[in-house]
């Protein structure tokens, strides 16, 4: 009731008010649960001026998207657990059936016998509790239109925040020296709150790709992480490229083991060797990152485009290449381009300076968002998907090492981010239908959802006649141990 209150004053208010109280959604949303199509809500009617999609509108905009992007629904039917908005996706891949082809970017890439050419394991299923146990429901069901919409709006304002806090920086220097606010104090203050949007930028990021792939509005393409390097992957490629490394990787430790896994540049400085001597390149993986190497990096969006869309028959381009994906690359590094070019003179022609001085300026912003960005994704892919971490895991060291959980917990923003640290192999068995640890945490708070995780942990993550992998190992005898404590 609270939350349809919220959508009635959304309704009748100027369309600025209307975006802000938008935001106001997401305490209310807290203590509801995830019910399928937004929990039966009254219908809302959306129009050229509504700020705020209706369920439905929403729902029928997903489904042609999924038409539109046919080679992310196949990606997702591919998946460990069939993917999220999975009705809107095999629906489109039934239209385009003969897409994919074995070995290619959107399929698994498996021998004869629907084994692992790397590891000669059959394809693991995804251990789902059945039947549903009512604690649990909450994990598995798919979040609402509203809840989507939310997400989107907390993403917008991380990227208005973003760009303030840059305008802020401009302010400071240019009018801080007549105040007493020299350029260290400046830059620190910039610093500090940019790295901290850059992380959450981050998190907001994964949480949307595992839930709400598709933006209401199309100008929210452009504010996914513009910040993050000086060109990169538009976010298509973005989903694309990170949902081939779910379908590629469903064991945190084996890497690629489903076919080519785009992260896998990504681990090398930290498993090219398992002598003692690897540990002396460890230390260079987030300067691999700052360098561009990670998921939002120009490295890495180069690597991407050698790779996909797959070659068309003869070698030659896809028709899909010139038709869809080109100019979505094109666009995006033109708006990347004109963002940093606007950097440039606001740091240059913006405080009085030559244009060729704008470099100074951009450097400094560029460092902060670089550092930003880079720790986040060290976190959510060095540190979870590496064998020191997940044996740290299996010594239950949230009991062991309270402290450290809670200071790495303040640092990228709260316990519910923390989760995604400590369950990311649950995220691994159903990327779709659990999606991210964070987003749950943002509707039911991080407890409820670590305790689930701990309970879906216990029962086994996946089903399998296999022998047992290091990381199913590393599991087991962590939800023995977590099942003692209870005791």
């Amino acid at each position: 009731k609270l939350f349809q209150h919220h959508l009635a004053i959304v309704r009748t208010t100027p369309l600025f008010h209307r975006f802000l109280l938008s935001f106001s959604c997401g305490p209310t949303m807290a203590s509801q649960p995830l019910l399928p199509g937004g929990g039966g809500k009254p219908k809302a009617k959306h129009t050229k001026l509504s700020m705020v999609y209706g369920a439905d509108e929403y729902l029928e905009h997903l489904s042609k998207k999924y038409e539109e992007y046919h080679e992310l629904a196949a990606l997702l039917q591919a998946s460990p657990d069939g993917g999220h908005d999975a009705d809107q996706a095999k629906a489109a891949t039934a239209k385009t059936a003969g897409e994919t082809k074995a070995g290619g970017m959107l399929a698994l890439d498996v021998d004869d016998d629907k084994r692992s050419k790397k590891t000669k394991r059959a394809i693991p299923t995804p251990n789902i509790p059945e039947p549903m146990p009512s604690n649990l429901a909450f994990m598995f069901t798919k979040i609402s239109p509203e809840q989507k919409m939310y997400m989107w709006n907390i993403y917008t304002l991380i990227f208005v925040a973003e760009c303030l806090n840059i305008v802020l920086y401009w302010a400071m220097l240019y009018y801080g020296p007549s105040v007493g606010i020299s350029f260290g104090v400046a830059t620190t203050i910039f610093g500090f709150i940019m790295i901290a949007l850059c992380v959450q930028n981050v998190y907001i990021l994964h949480d949307v790709i595992h839930g709400a792939t598709f933006p209401p509005y199309e100008w929210q393409n452009y504010i996914t992480h513009p910040f993050a390097d000086f060109w990169s992957l538009p976010w298509m490629d973005i989903i694309m490229e990170h949902n081939r490394h779910h379908n590629s990787t469903f064991d945190l430790l084996n890497h690629g083991e489903f076919g080519w896994d785009p992260a896998s540049w990504l681990y090398v400085l930290q498993e090219w060797t398992w002598e003692w001597y690897g540990w002396l390149t460890v230390p260079l993986v987030p300067f691999w990152h700052y360098a561009g190497a990670s998921d939002t990096g120009c490295l890495f969006a180069i690597l991407w485009w050698c790779k996909f869309p797959d070659a068309g028959p003869g070698g030659k381009c896809d028709k899909q290449f010139y038709k869809k994906w080109l100019p979505v690359r094109v666009k995006y590094v033109t708006w990347t381009t004109f963002l940093w070019s606007c950097v440039w003179l606001l740091g240059s022609l913006g405080m009085g300076k030559p244009l060729s001085d704008g470099w100074q300026f951009v450097s400094v912003v560029s460092c902060f968002c670089r550092s930003g960005f880079s720790a986040a994704w060290v976190f959510i892919t060095n540190f979870n998907h590496s064998h020191w971490w997940n044996e740290f895991l299996a010594s239950d060291p949230d009991r062991t090492w309270p402290k450290v959980h809670a200071a790495m917990a303040f640092l990228l923003g709260g316990r519910h981010r923390w989760n995604e640290m400590l369950f990311h192999d649950v995220h691994h068995m159903c990327p779709g239908r659990i999606g991210a640890m964070s987003q749950r945490g943002r509707f039911h708070g991080w407890q409820k959802v670590r305790d689930a995780c701990v309970e879906i942990l216990a029962a086994g993550l996946w089903k399998s006649d296999d022998e047992e992998t290091i990381m199913e190992q590393h599991q087991k005898k962590r939800s023995m141990v977590l099942k003692s404590r209870k005791k």
